[in-house]
């Protein structure tokens, strides 16, 4: 088992911090505040957003974004890679688990994390196709629908 989801992360949680440090570097206030269609970046403002486009920004001011990546990051410190091999605890062979909650790795949490940045160029691609089909299958089967219908078939 290797580290690959595990480098893609922090190299997507270094890259979105240090974006958000230039953002508040760069003379934009941390805090960003919608008013009506514009959002003021604290050094001036945008105006002519939908009101909604404009609350979707100010929410994701830089200040925001690094909390994001510091909760992340201890996500991911908390659900590393813990390999079998000489473990008496473990009586399996050939089998990575998650240290944190002994899932098999990677964990669902690591992987959820991971869907993220699925559309990045250097997303691990054995982790693309079965995780985000399962997900769109479980939205499409079994979701009910208005009148409260399972969508599975009867």
């Amino acid at each position: 088992m290797t580290n690959d989801l595990v480098a893609f992360l922090k190299a997507r949680l270094d890259e979105d911090a240090d974006l958000a440090e230039r953002c508040d570097g760069a003379g934009f206030s941390a805090e960003w505040i919608a008013h009506g269609a514009a959002v003021d970046f604290g050094q001036g403002g945008l105006t002519g957003f939908h009101t909604a486009i404009a609350r979707h920004v100010a929410r994701h001011d830089p200040a925001r974004v690094l909390r994001e990546v510091e909760a992340k990051q201890r996500v991911l410190n908390r659900h590393m890679l813990s390999p079998a091999e000489g473990d008496p605890e473990r009586p399996w062979d050939d089998r990575d688990d998650c240290q944190f909650d002994g899932d098999l790795w990677p964990c669902d949490d690591l992987l959820d994390l991971a869907l993220l940045y699925q559309e990045h160029p250097d997303f691990p691609e054995r982790y693309k196709s079965n995780r985000v089909t399962e997900e769109r299958n479980d939205l499409t089967t079994s979701a009910p629908d208005k009148a409260g219908n399972s969508g599975e078939p009867q």
